[in-house]
């Protein structure tokens, strides 16, 4: 019976589908099916498949209200969504439905040609991006009450392209508000207030008031996206604001010939949400980057309290009702928003205020680079958001009364844990030092992350709150990258251990007793090999290379940095290289060597690595004394849907960030998800990953966070030159024209010297290491059968790493919500 009225409703949804579709190619659309592009086919099915998503999103709302459940806002800066229709049709259970759908002269497409034609959202840039990603999918599968803000981008980050091998940023354009997956909603337009000054006056009881005049006023309009939930189960929504201007058109200006001043106040406002993360290497870009967090802040708080108050006018209350987490310092201003809000606008005295927000806010950090702690000027602070300046003064001033009392008048760590330091012009304002203080909960995102918060980045705020720091180890949705990226092995794990992994992704340890299946290893393998050749095809597309499918496919995908360390990897081919052509010592079986990641427009040195990475490709694809042995490539614009098809194609993954750099990452659980084996450091969620796997199936490699401490006092990376002839002959190379011929100017040579006179990363002093450690892998990797095995013990060890489990850590420790049945 069960069976008959599944098939009862999967015939009514087929059929409202199809009607659904054919209504919008007709009427949004406006054109004959036949005369379809696969991007209208696309829209018209979106749209369709939008209507589904939104009545389970209105009763899904219904029965959070229902049961008067706690609400969680997640505030990131950003969202690194991927493509949604594929995902969405499997989380509706529409996936298989859609191929069965005729429309009469609709075009000859196929759903992989649709699918394709979606444009990634340009909402994020990396791991920060995608982890809110994933969480967003982990609380809506699990029917927890927990919805995102953010900014409602118009061209993200950038578009990567490369021009002779530099990197060049373009305008990553999207569909943005024309997005078949958002809705506008204009009835909950928000009013920003910034510039202008603040006044003081004498209430009647004696005390001091604050009135902040003189502003001009930013307007932001919310764009909802609706997530989906596995199983159409619960639909939450991802609430995006773009910043608009109530001026379109100043008439009288443009009437007297000034028809670009006519328009100059509503292009200033929309630049708001034009661009994530704008250069901050001049001024008018830290102005920008910095109005851009508080408009974010701001129409999130603002709108989180309206929804408050639709259930209650008792503001002591609402801690009990809101929970919200700020994904890094990016939303730290909300603390301060809060504040003025309470106060200024709801009247509330400033002890009920501060009250309030401490026992509503929780803070992710996610950085160990002192330097990557985000600070803002007290001269650009003070002039956009004079208010929000004194009450972040005023909550330092307290806070410090208070660590007094702790720590002595006179204590130094006052100074360390002050949210204000310096004075007069090069005075800042530390934003984790303000989400601390403002928050009940800090957590890092892997273990050793969260001991080095404590012992390492801010062991003076332990000292003072031990009780509010905890760890969440960071997760990835098996949703998104194991049966949306990779549905053929996500169908051969079902047909062997069922599905309730989907949803219990410690369910994979199952597959454990297959590891010596023949029949199940070599279907491992074919799948792996198909994955392998797609990736070579579009391989071939982006850059003009042929790969060997047959070769390793050696993989070192993440956001450019010094201290994620891709030019380690490049120093290691580079050896490879030099033993070919000078030692006739050819690898043990061919290699390619496939990066990708973006640099930030003004890192200047990470864009000289991807330089670099590219000029080295082009010697070693074009030397004919390789011949296969070695291919470098650099696959252009990095994002979710290329991830989606180079994850699953690895064989072997790199996370080689420097020992205590790297938070979690989140790139290696997808890798190991999908059976790549890992060579690494000890450091993030590396270190968990290898705990969990196996040591065997791990290749580990490299200095610990404790050695490198003890060893940066003393480190002369130019010892390690003259005594290593590996080091040397690599180094020497790099600093002739080798590998910069073509540009004639030995380009590399800030590579060299960085790496000689200082090598702060400390790649020098791991590259051998690291070198045997690949051609270990590079050994092992020939026992197919071997290799085989551990690959699928990596799959099937992987389960700790889901975001259904971070989030419910989230759920229990810190939010203390329930899921909604």
């Amino acid at each position: 019976m069960k069976k008959e009225a599944t098939n009862v409703i999967n015939e009514i949804d087929k059929a409202r589908l199809k009607l659904s579709i054919e209504h919008y190619i007709k009427y949004f659309i406006g054109k004959r099916a036949c005369e379809l592009t696969k991007e209208e086919a696309l829209q018209a099915i979106a749209l369709a498949v939008r209507e589904f998503a939104m009545d389970k999103m209105y009763q899904t709302i219904a029965r959070y209200n229902k049961a008067g459940s706690k609400r969680v806002y997640y505030l990131s800066i950003e969202y690194l969504i991927g493509r949604s229709l594929e995902n969405n049709l499997h989380n509706l259970g529409l996936f298989k439905l859609i191929e069965d759908i005729e429309i009469d002269g609709f075009p000859n497409l196929t759903m992989e040609e649709i699918y394709n034609a979606e444009y990634d959202p340009a909402l994020g840039n990396g791991g920060l991006g995608r982890l809110a990603a994933c969480y967003l999918d982990s609380m809506a599968s699990l029917g927890l009450a927990g919805f995102g803000y953010g900014i409602n981008y118009q061209f993200g980050l950038f578009k990567q392209k490369f021009d002779n091998g530099w990197q060049i940023e373009q305008a990553d354009s999207w569909l943005g508000e024309d997005s078949p997956w958002q809705f506008a909603r204009n009835d909950r337009k928000v009013s920003i207030p910034i510039y202008g000054n603040v006044e003081s006056y004498m209430g009647a009881n004696g005390k001091p008031y604050f009135t902040w005049v003189n502003t001009q006023t930013l307007y932001g309009i919310p764009y909802d996206f609706p997530i989906v939930g596995y199983n159409g189960k619960s639909v939450n929504y991802l609430r995006l604001f773009s910043a608009k201007s109530d001026a379109e058109l100043d008439i009288n200006v443009f009437n007297e010939g000034g028809y670009i001043e006519a328009v100059k106040a509503k292009i200033k406002s929309e630049t708001i949400s034009k661009v994530l993360y704008p250069s901050d290497a001049v001024e008018s870009g830290k102005t920008l980057r910095l109005t851009q967090q508080y408009f974010f802040v701001s129409c999130a708080i603002q709108d989180i309290i309206r929804r408050f108050l639709e259930k209650s006018n008792d503001f002591d209350k609402m801690p009990d009702y809101v929970c919200i987490q700020l994904n890094d310092t990016h939303p730290a201003l909300a603390i301060a928003e809060m504040m003025r809000l309470l106060i200024d606008q709801y009247g509330l005295e400033w002890d009920e205020s501060w009250d309030i927000t401490s026992r509503i806010f929780a803070y992710t950090n996610h950085t160990l680079l002192p330097e990557a702690l985000e600070t803002w000027p007290t001269r650009i602070l003070g002039k956009l958001l004079p208010r929000h300046l004194q009450i972040i003064y005023e909550i330092n001033r307290r806070f410090i009364e208070f660590a007094k009392t702790k720590f002595g008048n006179n204590s130094p760590k006052l100074a360390k844990i002050s949210i204000v330091s310096g004075e007069g012009d090069s005075q800042i304002i530390r934003m984790a030092n303000l989400s601390i203080v403002g928050s009940f909960s800090v957590n890092g995102v892997a273990k050793l992350h969260s001991d080095l918060i404590k012992t390492s980045l801010v062991p003076e705020f332990y000292e003072l709150w031990p009780e509010k720091f905890t760890n969440v180890t960071n997760g990835i949705t098996p949703r998104r990258w194991l049966l949306h990226a990779n549905t053929a092995l996500a169908d051969l794990i079902s047909d062997k251990i069922g599905q309730k992994w989907i949803t219990d992704l410690d369910d994979l340890h199952k597959l454990e007793k297959f590891v010596d299946d023949k029949d199940f290893i070599n279907k491992f393998d074919e799948i792996k090999k198909r994955n392998k050749e797609r990736m070579a095809f579009l391989a071939f597309k982006a850059t003009g290379t042929v790969i060997n499918a047959d070769s390793i496919y050696i993989v070192h995908a993440k956001r450019i940095h010094e201290y994620k360390r891709q030019l380690m990897t490049i120093l290691q081919v580079i050896g490879d290289y030099l033993a070919i052509i000078k030692d006739n010592v050819r690898p043990i079986k061919n290699k390619t060597y496939i990066f990708a990641g973006k640099a930030a427009p003004s890192y200047t040195f990470a864009k000289l690595i991807i330089k670099l990475i590219n000029n080295v490709a082009d010697v070693v694809n074009n030397d004919p004394r390789i011949n296969d042995a070695i291919k470098v490539i650099f696959m252009p614009d990095y994002k979710v849907s290329l991830a989606e098809r180079l994850i699953p194609a690895a064989d072997i993954s790199l996370q080689v960030s420097t020992a205590g750099f790297e938070a979690s990452g989140t790139g290696n659980m997808k890798f190991a998800l999908n059976g790549a084996l890992t060579v690494g450091t000890y450091d993030g969620a590396n270190i968990e990953i290898r705990e969990a796997v196996g040591e065997d199936n791990f290749y580990l490699f490299g200095l610990r966070d404790e050695k490198i401490k003890e060893m940066r006092k003393s480190y002369k990376p130019r010892d390690l030159y003259e005594k290593s002839d590996y080091i040397k002959r690599i180094l020497n190379a790099l600093n002739s024209s080798m590998f910069c011929e073509k540009d004639k100017v030995l380009l590399f040579k800030p590579i060299v010297e960085e790496l000689l006179n200082r090598d702060y990363f400390f790649i020098l002093a791991d590259l051998e290491d690291f070198n045997n450690a690949m051609h270990k892998a590079e050994t092992d990797y020939l026992n197919r059968e071997k290799w085989n095995k551990s690959a699928i013990l990596n799959v099937a060890r992987i389960g700790y790493f889901s975001s259904d489990r971070a989030i419910m850590d989230y759920a229990k420790n810190i939010w203390h919500i329930k899921p909604v049945a």
